[in-house]
């Protein structure tokens, strides 16, 4: 569902003639597009970053008109309000918690002419569900860690 509605939003992009976007992404729509976990469907993009002359900058504030077609994609397709958000760009986690090399590890894909979303990788999904699962009480970020099958090594990275 959230690849049909990031194609509609980059497909408005070029309608719209606003300018052309690069994303990073994470969370459950970024585990399911890589096919790393096999959970149910999730109904949001988490927006971690944004890319602008190869350099990785926070998303935040998403622009006025991004959010309107996203509403509108999301109305199309009874999506929550903010299933586009960069609710997760947290500006300490943005500011100080990157794990290194997370840029050279991302996976792009390509939504229309206009819009570009690059997947975190494995490694990188199990240091930001690390941190989310203990942020936050564990929840769904604790079981996302546990699907992803992290060994020994990679939550000893991860908690340094």
């Amino acid at each position: 569902m959230l690849d049909r509605a990031l194609g509609l939003l980059g497909e408005l992009l070029v309608a719209r003639d606003h300018p052309s976007q690069h994303f990073v992404v994470c969370g459950g729509s970024s585990l399911l597009a890589l096919g790393l976990v096999s959970r149910m469907t999730t109904q949001d993009v988490d927006i971690l970053a944004r890319i602008e002359a190869d350099q990785l900058v926070t998303p935040r504030p998403l622009p006025a008109w991004l959010h309107a077609a996203a509403n509108d994609v999301g109305a199309q397709l009874d999506l929550p309000r903010d299933w586009l958000n960069a609710q997760v760009a947290d500006p300490t986690l943005f500011n100080c918690g990157l794990p290194d090399g997370l840029q050279a590890r991302l996976t792009p894909k390509a939504y229309g002419p206009r819009l570009l979303i690059s997947y975190i990788s494995r490694r990188d999904q199990i240091f930001l569900k690390l941190h989310a699962a203990v942020d936050r009480d564990g929840g769904r970020h604790l079981q996302d860690l546990l699907d992803l099958k992290p060994s020994a090594d990679e939550l000893l990275d991860a908690a340094r």
